[in-house]
């Protein structure tokens, strides 16, 4: 039984909402993972083709630590309520493992920003847009994966290339080994097309004449999402991970005062 005074019976209600927050937050993560891992945006084989998804990796263990904070906040609440130490002691041993997988996937979340730059995925594009000759199975996966996304990147996004058109012209690129200059200097999606999905002026297209191709580059049609799913996967968790840290040493108190 725990020492019956109000400091402790106050303690034990604020570790009581302390765990229902905990597990809203545990609930909410989940579901911020979930949406994050369905890739919306269709840039996953961006990602994969990089051989580099840990942003993909942090967002599963996301998921695992939602459901497991959000178990361990029912027990700590069971645990307090009760005042019983071996269930609190469970708790306190099962949330620290939690707490330090957690870490793990903000710290990789929020790392991976640097790792998403223009060259990496020019470097990606050149090589594998489409390519014809591949080495094995795997190779044709990522590449026919790439193609497509990229053929959907700038059509979406009414954009050509990282940087813009300039890219298919000035470097070399498994495009440019099957398309002479003349001919088409730049993938047809980065043409303007219309209703139908045809060029409005493919001549106007190739002599890259303003109006008639896209001039700007995908890159931040890229970066933005990836961005912005790696800063949440890793700030939300930061603070619950914060907010988690006051609950740990609050139970770990309350266990201290509980008497055998």
């Amino acid at each position: 039984m725990a020492k019956s005074d109000n400091g402790i019976h106050i303690l034990q209600g604020l570790l009581v909402f302390g765990n229902v927050v905990i597990g809203m937050c545990g609930i909410a993560l989940t579901a911020e993972c979930i949406f994050f891992v369905s890739d919306p945006h269709g840039l996953y084989p961006l990602l994969e083709a990089t051989e580099n998804d840990d942003i993909y990796a942090a967002a599963w263990i996301g998921i695992f630590v939602g459901f497991a904070l959000f178990a361990l906040s029912i027990l700590g609440i069971i645990g307090v309520i009760k005042s019983n130490r071996t269930l609190l002691l469970v708790y306190i041993i099962l949330m620290l493992i939690t707490y330090a997988f957690e870490m793990a996937s903000c710290i990789t979340a929020a790392t991976h920003r640097d790792f998403l730059t223009p060259n990496l995925f020019l470097k990606q594009m050149l090589e594998r847009y489409n390519k014809l000759e591949t080495v094995n199975n795997n190779d044709k996966w990522m590449t026919e994966g790439v193609t497509k996304t990229w053929d959907k990147l700038m059509l979406q996004n009414q954009c050509c290339g990282v940087r813009g058109p300039s890219d298919w012209q000035e470097y070399t690129s498994a495009f440019r080994s099957t398309h002479s200059d003349a001919d088409f200097p730049w993938p047809r999606n980065c043409c303007v097309l219309d209703a139908r999905g045809s060029p409005v002026n493919l001549d106007g297209c190739k002599l890259g004449v303003p109006g008639y191709y896209n001039s700007n580059g995908c890159y931040d049609a890229i970066s933005g999402p990836m961005n912005t799913h790696a800063w949440g996967v890793a700030w939300f968790g930061f603070a619950i991970l914060c907010w988690t840290f006051c609950v740990l040493l609050g139970t770990m108190f309350y266990w201290s005062r509980i008497e055998y």
